[in-house]
């Protein structure tokens, strides 16, 4: 059950009154609660199973948990009312909100930039657009850009060196600028403009731009090219009215800037406060090694800077100190917002009370993201990371592991970890199948080794199609990616890993490869594998996610085997289904006794044609 997966932090959870957030793997929150004493409230859900359906679903979605501390239990009634009418947390109310607001980003800081759904917005030169309500609205409008403009959606540095396009292009869901001579880079940057003002909500300036190429395509008489102009016109029309803007602030709207400065890093939670009630609480993060100014004043007027670039400024933000650049910051925030905006340091009354309120969970962020377990997990990733050559840190890790005997009954797993710890609800199972619908053709591009096995009932085509279904699949939902994949196996079966991602575009990928008892890391980049110290803490780490993704595997395995060993050979008969097969059994005991009747018996029970049915299969399998 999730809900155990937290003990650990629930036990270290602060004996103060205040407000509880249970959250699923998808980071929605299901469920808000209040508490006098928050560690015997929640720990209380510990051996809650069983007491009602609602809670039972409840402790099955829950992997994740926030708290806010409050100075009373009033104060954490008022602040539980306010945040179950904002989020409307599935477990609260018939509805669901999310966690975080979620933004595209248009990553114009790329030659060929993408479409990408973002938590946070950063000063990277990327334009974002939001944020959406409901995440699953930022999904769809993502597929759109592909499905409308085809832009890319693959991770693939653009040369147009590339022999032929991939699947996406074949669906119609990129126009394919890693082919030069199929798609141009003037022709790509076209649809990055179209994608920019459908994003920016410029939907009439956009409408009458591709009313004009519909009408000039009819008019050269291309046809197919006019019809899909009218189809994105059409789509475009429909969705016009669903487009989100951000509100603005009203009078009496506040926000509270929390911090808490350690050695390992920051953490500032900004509360915001929107017709005197506190709607919601936004946390940003940053480690020492990412500080490049360790003053508090530095600190906090960057945070300022950078959680309003992507949103406008209350009329009033309250700080823990004063920055360097007031007068400064305050113009911009005025000119961004287009009224008067307020910088101060309170120093009593509610102003204050509001601050120290955010101040104090900002501490308790500090203390659970970095306590021990943390930090270890952070540094096994950053050992790795080094010991791969990787530019970026790791945060997300996907490994798959094949199950099989003797080729029967061969499964896959996938498990994904997620700054050190097992993302549960984010694992996925998969049934080996053979050549997977729409590979067939392209299989023939790929290696001949890999060629010989396709269909075959060995771990190298099945590590290729698990692969190539999972990322397939995150393809179209627009994500997330992982920074690392991990594949229980050596060469043979990194090579079929890779051969699926570059059939998807997606071969920038990194994947590595971990040898049972050998334990040592295969590379697709170098002749030799990494070998690491047994006591190695990023050795260890992948060893934790590969035996996890392995029993996984064999869990699966079992079952599937066990369930397939108690089918009966009933089953396969023509015309006996499940109430039939029980019938039979009823009346003759068991299988041995369905074979021994005559006709004129099972006449009586099934019928002249089930009867004939059942004679002739066992007639056949004599």
């Amino acid at each position: 059950m999730p809900i155990q997966d937290l003990k650990v932090q629930i036990s270290t959870l602060p004996e103060q009154p205040g407000v509880y957030l249970y959250f699923n793997g998808a980071g929605d929150t299901i469920y808000v609660g209040k508490a006098s004493v928050l560690r015997d409230r929640v720990r209380s859900y510990l051996s809650a199973h069983g007491a009602s359906p609602r809670i039972d679903a409840l402790l099955d979605d829950v992997e994740s948990l926030e708290i806010i501390v409050t100075d009373s239990v009033a104060e954490a009634l008022a602040l539980e009312n306010n945040l179950i009418k904002h989020r409307a947390p599935k477990y609260n109310v018939l509805l669901r909100d999310d966690k975080n607001y979620p933004y595209l980003q248009l990553t114009t800081n790329e030659a060929f930039p993408r479409v990408l759904v973002s938590r946070r917005v950063q000063r990277d030169g990327a334009f974002y657009a939001g944020p959406f309500l409901p995440t699953a609205l930022a999904r769809k409008t993502m597929l759109l850009t592909h499905r409308l403009f085809g832009i890319r959606s693959c991770n693939e540095v653009i040369t147009g060196r590339r022999d032929r396009p991939c699947l996406e292009y074949d669906i119609k869901r990129c126009l394919a600028p890693c082919v030069a001579n199929v798609c141009s880079q003037e022709r790509y940057a076209e649809a990055v403009e179209h994608t920019r003002m459908f994003l920016d909500g410029r939907n009439h300036e956009l409408l009458n731009t591709l009313t004009s190429r519909m009408t000039q395509a009819a008019k050269n008489e291309h046809f197919e090219q006019a019809a899909e102009w009218r189809d994105a016109i059409r789509t475009i029309k429909a969705l016009r009215h669903r487009q989100q803007k951000m509100s603005l602030p009203t009078l009496g709207d506040r926000d509270a800037f929390g911090m808490r400065l350690g050695p390992a890093g920051v953490v500032i939670q900004v509360f915001q406060m929107r017709r005197g009630r506190v709607i919601d609480r936004i946390e940003l993060v940053a480690d020492t090694d990412e500080l490049r100014d360790n003053r508090e004043e530095y600190i906090v007027q960057i945070a300022v800077q950078q959680f309003y670039e992507a949103r406008p400024a209350p009329p009033e933000v309250l700080l823990p100190t004063i920055i360097d650049d007031l007068e400064a910051v305050e113009d911009w925030l005025s000119e961004r917002a287009k009224k008067k905006v307020h910088l101060s340091v309170p120093k009593r009354g509610n102003k204050r009370a509001l601050l120290e309120l955010a101040s104090r969970n900002a501490t308790i962020g500090y203390k659970a993201r970095y306590s021990e377990e943390v930090v270890s997990h952070h540094a096994a990733m950053e050992i790795l990371r080094v010991e791969l050559d990787l530019a970026t840190s790791l945060h997300r890790i996907e490994c798959f592991d094949i199950s099989t005997i003797q080729g029967s009954d061969t499964v896959g797993a996938m498990v994904v970890c997620e700054n050190g710890r097992m993302m549960r609800s984010a694992y996925r199972k998969f049934k080996i199948r053979g050549l997977v619908k729409g590979q067939k053709s392209i299989h023939r591009s790929s290696s001949s080794s890999l060629d010989s096995v396709v269909g075959k009932p060995d771990d190298f085509s099945a590590m290729h199609e698990i692969v190539f279904r999972r990322y397939r699949r995150l393809l179209e939902e627009g994500g997330p990616f992982p920074d690392l994949i991990v594949i229980d196996g050596g060469k043979g079966q990194l090579s079929a890993s890779y051969a699926a991602l570059e059939e998807l575009g997606l071969s920038n990928l990194i994947a590595v490869g971990l040898v049972k008892k050998k334990e040592v890391l295969v590379v697709r980049d170098r002749p030799d594998p990494i070998t690491l110290p047994s006591a190695n803490e990023a050795l260890l780490l992948l060893q934790r996610i590969r035996d996890e993704a392995h029993r996984c595997a064999v869990t699966f395995h079992r079952r599937t085997r066990t369930a397939r060993q108690l089918r009966s050979a009933l089953d396969s008969i023509p015309g006996v289904g499940l109430q039939r097969r029980r019938t039979l059994l009823t009346r003759f005991g068991s299988v041995a006794g369905v074979r021994r009747a005559s006709r004129e018996e099972l006449m009586t029970v099934v019928g002249a044609r089930v009867a004939d049915a059942v004679l002739s299969y066992f007639a056949a399998a004599r």
